[in-house]
């Protein structure tokens, strides 16, 4: 599977990986590394929550190879965490799911994929 370019150099730093991109659809891969986790050797909420926002704003913001980037800002967040991870792959799937021209909603999951 090829990485789809992301011109986010802080999305970069974080390693995070655009592996499927389509209209209303994106999908995130991260590596997890011992610098995101907190101090108590948990996954960082802040790096789940970030890569939960970046799946959520491209899923929303698609444009096709060849036409301009479209850019939006988070109104709001909301993040629930149910479970920790502190190795393997963390993996984001948003789905748009409804909304009009300049505000929309998304629905998004992160899964931890355990390092084999």
């Amino acid at each position: 599977m090829t990485d789809i370019h992301i011109t986010n150099p802080f999305l970069e730093q974080m390693g995070f990986r655009l592996i499927n991109w389509s209209e209303g659809i994106a999908e995130f891969a991260m590596p997890i590394q011992a610098w995101h986790m907190n101090r108590s050797g948990a996954l960082q909420g802040g790096v789940v929550s970030t890569l939960l926002d970046a799946a959520c704003s491209y899923a929303g913001l698609y444009s096709a190879v060849g036409s301009p980037e479209i850019h939006g800002v988070t109104i709001t967040l909301n993040v629930n965490f149910v479970s920790s991870a502190s190795s393997g792959i963390l993996y984001a799937r948003a789905k748009k799911i409804g909304g009009g021209r300049k505000i929309f909603f998304l629905k998004d999951r992160c899964i931890p994929k355990a390092a084999c």
